[in-house]
């Protein structure tokens, strides 16, 4: 799959997530098998530019492979500046989003709650692909509810407007999160455009990968929570796209190191105070998927040092891999 200039490795996207696809956790997925993974998303309101949460967004610091990073707005003019301002901090690739259903941001007119708007939607697009050099994608909602799906309109003004691909989930925005995607109207995407289409939305195994895959006819697919706690999700999913034989999850060892390593990478990126907070949440999702004992969460989570949340992890995960390999 191509973006632009970029030539992808493979045809795995790691989706954007608040609050979870920082510098960290993408270098991991990265390593795993996905072939470009998107930052979260970052506001496009001039008076966050130099805000603490901004600027960690932004950081690409030692960060391997393409660097994409996603902006929210619903002003065209800040949207084009929020998109030359990443291209200058060093992102290689922007992506719009109007795909998130938090109300938090469809309270101010952004996100999916931009569907609505085609006509908004057409200035926007227009805006950002004209500010920068550097390839504009667009991750999108099938519509704003089940009576109004929209995607296929949406998709010829993108094309129209010339991004480069564009990611659907199947879901509308009054979906949320909620019922089971649905691909009929990715496949209608995909046959309405030339540009690339990539589908997104429950897609948590390496079967339904090639199913969705096989049902939308996209160019790639986009993986979201199916990789929280399981990073080396997208080496099963690259080995069956390939047609080659299903991975085997890696060890405990391995994950237990991961585990650690992730861990130490939060303290180290976001600081002592709010490493604790975000490394509490990525524990959890990886204990979700080991059999641990059932007060190790909690333990983890009442620490309050970074020293006592790996001697906790340390011990625990020491533990797990002697008793698996007794």
């Amino acid at each position: 799959m191509q973006i632009g200039p970029h030539i992808l490795a493979n045809r795995l996207i790691l989706a954007p997530m608040a609050g979870i696809t920082d510098r960290p956790f993408r270098s991991l997925c990265r390593r795993y098998g996905a072939a470009l993974a998107v930052s979260e998303m970052i506001s496009a309101n001039p008076a966050l530019r130099h805000d603490r949460k901004t600027l960690l967004r932004t950081d690409h610091r030692g960060e391997t492979g393409l660097r994409a990073v996603q902006i929210l707005g619903n002003e065209p003019a800040d949207m084009a500046e929020a998109a030359r301002i990443n291209v200058d901090r060093g992102a290689q690739i922007i992506d719009i989003n109007m795909g998130c259903p938090a109300k938090k941001v469809c309270n101010k007119a952004a996100g999916s709650a931009l569907l609505q708007d085609e006509r908004l939607v057409g200035r926007i697009l227009a805006a950002v692909v004209e500010a920068v050099d550097t390839p504009v994608t667009l991750k999108i909602r099938t519509g704003w509810d089940p009576a109004n799906r929209n995607a296929v309109r949406i998709a010829r003004v993108a094309e129209d407007s010339g991004i480069q691909a564009l990611a659907v989930h199947g879901r509308t925005r009054a979906c949320g999160f909620s019922g089971s995607a649905e691909y009929r109207t990715i496949r209608h995407v995909k046959r309405s455009v030339r540009i690339p289409v990539i589908a997104n939305g429950d897609i948590d195994s390496p079967a339904k990968a090639l199913a969705v895959l096989e049902q939308t006819g996209a160019d790639a697919v986009m993986i979201g929570r199916a990789a929280l706690g399981r990073p080396w999700l997208f080496t099963s999913l690259a080995r069956t796209l390939n047609r080659e034989q299903p991975a085997d999850p890696p060890d405990t060892t391995e994950i237990c190191n991961l585990i650690l390593e992730h861990v130490q990478e939060l303290h180290a990126f976001y600081g002592e105070h709010q490493g604790l907070r975000i490394a509490r949440k990525h524990v959890g999702w990886y204990l979700d998927h080991l059999a641990c004992p059932m007060n190790l969460k909690a333990r983890f989570n009442t620490e309050h040092t970074a020293r006592g949340q790996l001697a906790v992890m340390t011990t625990a995960l020491a533990q797990l891999i002697e008793a698996r390999a007794a």
